[in-house]
């Protein structure tokens, strides 16, 4: 099958860049889906600086592995979220405790983001794009109508001259559909589409753990939002809900038994992944699948490595051919 297997290196963010590299190279990724932050990439000196983004591209050479698409999560959260002190430690330690140098640098560095993808030559960026509104979600105190729509009209506001800078780069943003952002499931993301007028540089980067955990079909949401799908991560989740858990978590730690889901490496968990790539392949993505590796509970090489075996077997081409186009008697 055409479709690249990489690794999104978000989880990896402890090690240097070429490390990771070389790890992922033994294991046998085809490339990296490369985080902005830690060791992996500065989004400003890619910007602005040839031999910063030549090196990352030498280093990638070297362990012959691919790049076609950036991970901007942190610094997109704090675009879009009201501040409390938790998104400190997603900006510089320059800002921390003011709300409007933190999303100030957000956009700026979000700009920044489109500019590096486009150095680093990837099509896509994936992220976050924070809500104003989570909180919100449950309709107690009383929530109107009107302040619901007021959160998205504020996204909209916010991420505009951001997706300005995208199209001007010929860069894609895919929004990782989850929980404490603008859009987290079915009606959301349509709400979200509508705020934008379809705006085209707005997609998906598809991520099925975070709908299965809600009761939502992860293959309808590829068929609904098919021509948005600009990213795919591979990442599992299993329901242990028995009668004493629930889908909100508990305040219980990711990888504590009692929760009532946790991530899991792939094919440990309850995603069905034939559904989804049946749904991709209808879809026509040929784009990269990538390996988001969360699992408390599993060695992470371990898990890597198993992770890639996994994705290679279910990552299967559509027919060429109708199994019953020749089923008339002859004559």
């Amino acid at each position: 099958m055409a479709r690249p297997v990489t690794l999104f290196t978000g989880q990896w963010a402890d090690l240097p860049f070429e490390e990771i590299c070389k790890k992922a190279s033994r294991w046998g990724y085809d490339g990296l889906e490369i985080a902005c932050w830690g060791d992996h990439l500065d989004v400003r000196k890619a910007a602005s600086d040839k031999a910063y983004v030549d090196k990352k591209k030498a280093i990638l050479k070297k362990y012959k592995l691919g790049c076609w698409a950036l991970g901007a999560h942190l610094a997109g959260q704090c675009v879009g979220d009201s501040h409390d002190k938790r998104l400190d430690a997603f900006a510089p330690a320059r800002h921390k405790g003011k709300p409007d140098d933190i999303r100030a640098w957000a956009v700026n560095e979000m700009k920044a983001t489109a500019k590096a993808a486009q150095a680093m030559g990837c099509s896509v960026v994936t992220g976050f794009m924070g809500s104003s509104i989570w909180k919100a979600w449950y309709s107690f105190p009383p929530t109107t109508e009107e302040m619901i729509q007021k959160g998205f009209e504020r996204v909209r506001e916010l991420w505009t001259p951001i997706l300005d800078e995208f199209d001007k780069c010929g860069v894609k943003f895919g929004l990782e559909v989850h929980p404490t952002e603008i859009a987290y499931d079915f009606y959301t993301t349509q709400r979200l589409f509508a705020v934008f007028n379809g705006r085209q540089a707005l997609g998906l980067n598809f991520d099925p753990s975070h709908l299965v955990w809600q009761g939502i079909e992860p293959h309808l949401f590829i068929r609904e939002f098919h021509d948005r799908i600009y990213h795919v991560h591979m990442k599992d989740v299993a329901l242990t809900l028995d009668g004493r858990t629930g889908i909100l978590g508990s305040h219980l730690p990711f990888g504590d038994l009692r929760r009532g889901w946790n991530f899991r490496s792939l094919g440990h968990g309850d995603v069905d992944f034939d559904a989804i790539v049946r749904e991709l392949n209808a879809a026509g993505y040929q784009g990269p699948l990538s390996v988001e590796w969360e699992d408390n509970g599993m060695d992470r090489e371990a898990g890597a490595r198993e992770s890639l075996e996994f994705v290679r077997s279910v990552n299967f081409a559509p027919s060429g051919v109708a199994f019953d186009k020749d089923m008339k008697a002859k004559k």
